[in-house]
């Protein structure tokens, strides 16, 4: 997607570093998809953003942060965005099929039509991106 389109519609939250937002950040995009009329791939929505939610959780919160889901409504698309504090850059990498966890942006890159990482002062922002 262009970067110089300017969304539509905008809604964002803060969350605390806590398991719990997971699924609160499930409910705020569930909610916002509601009030956006967005039906379709709503699925695949929800189980992205739980992914991107549990990474920031386990890899880019820092003790006393949190993380800030913003979803974006776009003519022919959404976008969800996860930015965290946390250091490093995410990728997919090779795992063993015997080790459970590990899988969640390959689950993001398999269900989303775009998705990438940017930096940012502090942290990075995970974003993914579904035509509707």
């Amino acid at each position: 997607m262009n970067v110089n389109i300017q969304p539509a519609l905008v809604r964002e939250r803060f969350y605390p570093r806590s398991r719990q937002t997971v699924r609160t950040a499930r409910e705020f995009l569930g909610a916002t998809l509601d009030a956006w009329e967005v039906t379709g791939r709503r699925d695949d929505l929800l189980l992205c953003v739980s992914e991107l939610a549990t990474n920031a959780l386990l890899h880019g919160v820092p003790p006393g942060r949190g993380y800030r889901l913003r979803l974006l409504r776009f003519e022919g698309a959404v976008r969800i965005e996860v930015h965290d504090s946390g250091g490093g850059r995410p990728r997919i990498e090779d795992r063993d099929v015997r080790v459970e966890g590990g899988r969640g942006l390959l689950l993001v890159a398999a269900l989303a039509d775009r998705w990438g990482v940017v930096p940012c002062v502090p942290g990075k922002v995970v974003w993914c991106e579904y035509d509707t």
